[in-house]
C-alpha cells in the first residue's frame, strides 16, 4: 500500500541506516524522459525531497501540481502511466482531464415509490457484446520468422529526427536501405510483422529510435508498452533489438 512521502522516507532511512538513503541525482536519468513530471514536481510540497531521489517504482504518494495549479497525490508509477493514448498536457492532471472530457451522467427514470420497482423499459438494458479479435492482416508475405522484408503496411517515419538518423546511418555503413519490417512468430496487434525504425538484416539487428515529442509525452504509457512488446517479439525470433533513449 502506498504511504505518505514522510513515512516512506523515514522507513528508507531506517532500512538503509543513512540520513539520506538516496542521493540527489541518483534517479535523474530515469526521470529525464518525463519533463512534464519534472515540471509538476516541487520538493517543497514533498518534505524537501527532490524527484531525482525517488525511485520511479517506489510505492509512495507524492504531491504534484499541474500547470493550472491543481494539486493531486499520485505514485510515480501512476504518473508515468497516466497519459495513455492522450498527448495533451492536461492528461497529466486528473482534474484537467476531467474538465477536458467530462464524465457523462445518464439520468435514470423517476420512480413513484421506492417499494415498487419501475417496470423494465425496452432497450435500456442490453447485454454487453464480447469484444471480437480483429482478423490478421493478409498482406504479410509468407517468409520465415525473423526474416526482414519490405512491408506495405509499415507506417511512415514518425518524425524528421528519426528519418534523418536513418539516412545518416545507412550512408555511413554503406548498407542497402529499403527493408522496413521483420516477420515475427506471434501476433503483434493485427499483424505477424513489426516495423523497427532501422532494420539491419546483415547483422540481424533492429533499432528503435524515439524522440520525446514536443511536450515530452511521446513513447510513455501504452506507447512504451507497445515498444516493449515489439522488442520481445523480435527477440523471440532470434533478432537483436536495440532501443535508443528518447532525446530532447
Amino acid at each position: 500500500m502506498a504511504e505518505r512521502v514522510e513515512a516512506w522516507w523515514s522507513r528508507r532511512q531506517w532500512s538503509k541506516g543513512a540520513d539520506v538513503p538516496y542521493a540527489v541525482g541518483a534517479y535523474r536519468e530515469a526521470w529525464a524522459a518525463f519533463p512534464a513530471l519534472i515540471r509538476q514536481y516541487h520538493p517543497d510540497l514533498n518534505a524537501g525531497i527532490a524527484l531525482s531521489q525517488v525511485p520511479p517504482a517506489a510505492d509512495v504518494l507524492l504531491l504534484w501540481q499541474c500547470d493550472s495549479g491543481h494539486r493531486f497525490a499520485a505514485t510515480p508509477t501512476e504518473q508515468r502511466l497516466r497519459p495513455g493514448r492522450e498527448r495533451r498536457r492536461s492528461a497529466w492532471c486528473p482534474e484537467c482531464s476531467e474538465l477536458a472530457a467530462p464524465t457523462r451522467v445518464v439520468a435514470l427514470p423517476m420512480r413513484d415509490s421506492v417499494d415498487a420497482p419501475s417496470p423494465p423499459r425496452p432497450g435500456v438494458l442490453r447485454a454487453r457484446k464480447p469484444k471480437k479479435t480483429p482478423p490478421l492482416c493478409d498482406k504479410t508475405p509468407n517468409v520465415p520468422p525473423g526474416e526482414a522484408f519490405v512491408s506495405v503496411c509499415a507506417p511512415r517515419p514518425a518524425s524528421a529526427v528519426e528519418d534523418r538518423v536513418r539516412a545518416d546511418l545507412f550512408a555511413r555503413l554503406a548498407l542497402a536501405e529499403g527493408l522496413n519490417a521483420v516477420r515475427v512468430a506471434r501476433r503483434f496487434f493485427q499483424h505477424l510483422e513489426v516495423w523497427p525504425d532501422l532494420v539491419l538484416p546483415e547483422l540481424r539487428i533492429a533499432i528503435e529510435y524515439d524522440s520525446i515529442g514536443r511536450h515530452g509525452l511521446e513513447h510513455v504509457g501504452r506507447r512504451e508498452e507497445a515498444d516493449r512488446r515489439k522488442d520481445r517479439a523480435l527477440r523471440a525470433v532470434g533478432g537483436r533489438s536495440c532501443g535508443c533513449a528518447p532525446q530532447a
